[in-house]
């Protein structure tokens, strides 16, 4: 049985990601691409899903676990009654391998040190061919099923019941090295790794990212973190963006609410884009415009709200029988659905995103400019559509009050675009269609009793989601439908002092009922309390927030308080920068409240 998700670590070559428990066992892991199928499925399952074991044998207390530093290097120390090790975990950067390594070293005494070695690929569908190969001073373990194959090096495995073990003994003072490498079943195995060459390399990779981070306000330790897993969750070659490392970790534990974010939501990108800018990171956001011209060239009417890490377009959801799932929470999906949705606020966030570049001195090239006037044609042409919203809702579509007020974003981030940037584009065409919709939303987006923005047209209900509104200038932080739409949410959809979505008990997204608060949402209450006056409530949230990730800084999709534990997708993007944003909020509140002190100074 998996464990609880905040028990897990993550590494990262941003390529792909590994999972690894407190207990050692890397329990999730695709290889050689975050959307790949899993080698290791434990975490959806059991061990007989997949998993690699490493952990001292009998007896033993975990008793240290962090990052080494600002990067993705997992240090883990073991105390046993005959002595003590430290683990040292990463798969290796930059050298265009995928390769998992585990550095064992003795510190004090002698352990005996045990692996169980579990190899499944295609989510647990194909038992592997496994041989040992022994050849001069390269022995190995090989493992080869369809097009994938494995090769294992470090101390002799034993097979039994379709699964290898094996035990060794470390002393103080001396090293093991077992390297696990990926490479595709009809080539040659790769070379051995040089350990010391790849942990010096990948630790300066991380560090030097780290250190051009623009940030020096509250709750440094976790806006870095927070950072450094949005570039962890960014594929290095293509510069897509996933949403999350893992598929199907339920948002309602035992329920159906169970889905695959190991894709490109444009929206998702485009907001964590935008987090990268305000602290320096201008080149991610070349890399990603360049990624969403690849994946969005041609007619814009064939826009998708998500792709592949490389713009591909075809992703059918399946569900997975081979993969029991985690809890029992089935079914155990791949692939989204909501690829063939509709959801008419992504062009809003795409154009925020891309206005937020030019705003800061990117540089437009001869393409990009044109594939936005292209997205604005869309949105002219589409612009009375229904749609199915920031949620993917799937039940019927709506005028979702959300996704109008991105429409009016996108537009409004087209006419900056030619009144301060000097591009060109009928803008009194896009003036005209934004004051229609600002109009719109007025008449058929508040409800008349409480004052607030609405979750659809004709709803009485509200949604987290408005939150957002401020964020992109449709009104202000401190407009009085906003006050009324927060005193609204936090009387109909706050739950132990945290946010839900939305109510799923009235049947609005066509599935069964029930999802814990959502943090993103939280920490959107936090931005909003910290620019209207409720600074306090807004530390408060914030502190308790971050109590919520773990050990190693990583936050899931939401948090169930009643049982104080993650729930649903683990790293969760929009979480992570649903916090920078908050931390920033509290840092120009403090900027403001500091006199002689500017934002820009108190960040840096």
């Amino acid at each position: 049985m998996a464990m609880r998700i905040e028990d897990y670590a993550l590494l990262s070559d941003c390529h792909t990601a590994a999972l690894v428990g407190r207990n050692g066992s890397i329990d999730w892991l695709c290889l050689p691409r975050y959307d790949s199928s899993s080698t290791f499925g434990a975490l959806l399952g059991t061990s007989d899903s997949g998993r690699w074991l490493l952990a001292p044998v009998g007896e033993a207390t975990l008793t240290r676990r962090s990052y080494l530093g600002h990067t993705f290097v997992l240090w883990s120390t073991w105390t046993t009654p005959t002595g003590e090790v430290e683990v040292t975990e990463f798969m290796g950067q930059g050298n265009r391998r995928a390769d998992v390594v585990r550095r064992v070293r003795g510190i004090r005494g002698t352990v005996t040190m045990g692996q169980e070695l579990r190899v499944r690929f295609g989510y647990a569908s194909a038992l592997p061919w496994i041989r040992q190969v022994r050849e001069g001073d390269d022995p190995r373990l090989i493992a080869v099923a369809g097009p994938d194959s494995i090769v294992l090096r470090g101390p002799r495995l034993t097979a039994s019941d379709h699964a290898h073990t094996g035990e060794f003994t470390v002393s103080a003072g001396e090293t093991v090295d077992i390297v696990l490498t990926w490479y595709p079943s009809h080539r040659d195995a790769p070379e051995p790794m040089d350990v010391d060459a790849a942990l010096e390399s990948t630790t300066a990779w991380w560090e030097n990212w780290a250190s051009t981070v623009d940030y020096s306000g509250p709750h440094y330790d976790r806006v870095l973190r927070s950072l450094l897993i949005l570039r962890a969750l960014t594929h290095e070659d293509t510069g897509g963006i996933v949403a999350a490392a893992t598929t199907s970790l339920p948002e309602e534990f035992g329920g159906t609410r169970n889905w695959d974010y190991r894709f490109v939501w444009l929206r998702d990108a485009s907001l964590t884009l935008e987090v990268l800018l305000d602290h320096g990171f201008a080149d991610e956001a070349l890399n990603w415009r360049d990624w969403l011209l690849r994946a969005i060239a041609g007619d814009p009417g064939d826009v998708q709200i998500m792709y592949g890490l490389s713009g591909e377009r075809y992703l059918p959801e399946r569900e997975i029988t081979t993969l029991p799932g985690y809890e029992n929470s089935l079914p155990v999906r791949v692939g989204n659905a909501a690829v063939s949705q509709y959801q008419a606020d992504v062009i809003g966030e795409v154009m925020v995103a891309l206005q937020k570049a030019r705003d800061m001195g990117v540089t437009e090239d001869e393409y990009s400019w044109g594939l936005q006037r292209s997205l604005l044609t869309f949105i002219q042409q589409n612009w009375e559509r229904k749609d199915q919203g920031i949620w993917e809702i799937r039940g019927p579509e709506r005028h979702f009050t959300h996704s109008r007020a991105m429409i009016w974003a996108a537009l409004d981030s087209g006419i900056r675009a030619v009144q301060h940037h000097g591009a060109n584009g009928p803008v009194d065409e896009w003036i005209a269609l934004r004051d229609t919709l600002r109009d719109e939303i007025d008449a058929h987006g508040i409800d008349p009793e409480h004052g607030g923005f609405v979750q659809y047209y004709g709803a009485t209900g509200t949604d987290a989601s408005l939150l957002t509104l401020p964020q992109v200038g449709f009104c202000a932080y401190d407009d009085p439908r906003m006050l009324a739409t927060v005193a609204y949410l936090e009387r109909t959809l706050m739950r132990d002092g945290l946010l839900l979505r939305y109510d799923t008990t009235d049947g609005v997204d066509g599935l069964p009922p029930g999802e814990h608060p959502f943090l993103a949402c939280s920490f959107w209450l936090v931005e909003q309390y910290a620019h209207t006056g409720r600074v306090d409530e807004a530390n408060a949230l914030m502190d308790r927030l971050c109590s919520f990730a773990s050990e190693v800084g990583l936050l899931s999709e939401e948090y169930d308080s009643g049982l104080g534990r993650q729930a649903g997708n683990t790293p969760q993007a929009l979480s992570h920068l649903a916090l920078v944003r908050a931390a920033d909020a509290l840092a120009r509140v403090a900027a403001e409240d500091t006199p002689g002190e500017s934002l820009a100074e108190l960040m840096r």
